[in-house]
């Protein structure tokens, strides 16, 4: 029964990891396309949001089954938990990969601004905290935490550079006042997605550890949360 229960719980995981990997695929293949004008790869960005809440629904059903059937405890039960934890998150970030991707369509004949600002360099940063988050999540390697907070305060400083450029490109010039706006919400949308990436974190720490961290950039002492903590078992 118990290792019944393993075997379920294992490829449970697996499906989480694979939502997650098509979660952020949808946010970068958005940015992407954003920066190419590239409506093709919009349009398989959009096309996908059907496949990502079927991936929620069906994770939800299966850890609700677990739940029923092997009433889990402790870790067992952390691990579900978080779980339904990270779908939500996950569901969020494909859909913001999805709102970036509509956007695309907005420039038609237009060019970008400035080289799309930091766009894309915020995309990655946000991109590789998605990454990490389910590397953890399957390898149980907290160390890939340690610079968490660090890349967060970095796509908090360039939502503001991109917001700060973008507003003087539109003083300078009204004709890019649409297409500087549009930049202002895509940023917007990744530094939400590294909040969901940071909620990630936290969740994943609370299952491997059995203790409750929040990453606050506020807290100096936060800095440190994700180091030298030892798993409760």
């Amino acid at each position: 029964m118990v290792e019944k229960f393993h075997e379920e719980l294992d490829d449970l995981k697996d499906n989480v990891i694979e939502m997650g990997n098509l979660s952020k695929q949808m946010l970068k293949q958005s940015v992407i396309a954003l920066k190419e004008l590239d409506e093709e790869k919009a349009k398989w960005v959009n096309d996908q949001k059907t496949k990502l809440a079927d991936m929620d629904n069906n994770i939800e059903k299966k850890a609700f089954r677990l739940i029923a059937l092997y009433q889990p405890m402790a870790r067992d039960m952390r691990e579900i938990a978080c779980i339904l934890k990270l779908i939500t998150y996950l569901t969020r970030v494909g859909r913001y990969g999805k709102d970036i991707a509509k956007i695309v369509k907005h420039f038609e004949k237009e060019k970008h601004v400035r080289k799309l600002v930091d766009i894309p360099h915020m995309s990655d940063i946000v991109c590789s905290m998605v990454d990490d988050a389910l590397n953890v999540f399957k390898n149980g390697d907290l160390t890939l935490f340690n610079d968490f907070i660090d890349r967060e305060e970095d796509v908090d400083e360039l939502r503001y550079s991109i917001f700060r450029e973008s507003l003087s490109y539109m003083m300078e010039d009204p004709k890019v006042i649409k297409r500087c706006t549009d930049y202002i919400m895509v940023s917007r949308y990744l530094e939400r997605c590294a909040d969901h990436a940071c909620k990630m974190a936290e969740k994943i720490f609370y299952m491997i550890t059995g203790q409750r961290v929040e990453i606050d950039c506020r807290e100096e002492t936060s800095k440190t949360c994700f180091t030298g903590v030892k798993p409760n078992e």
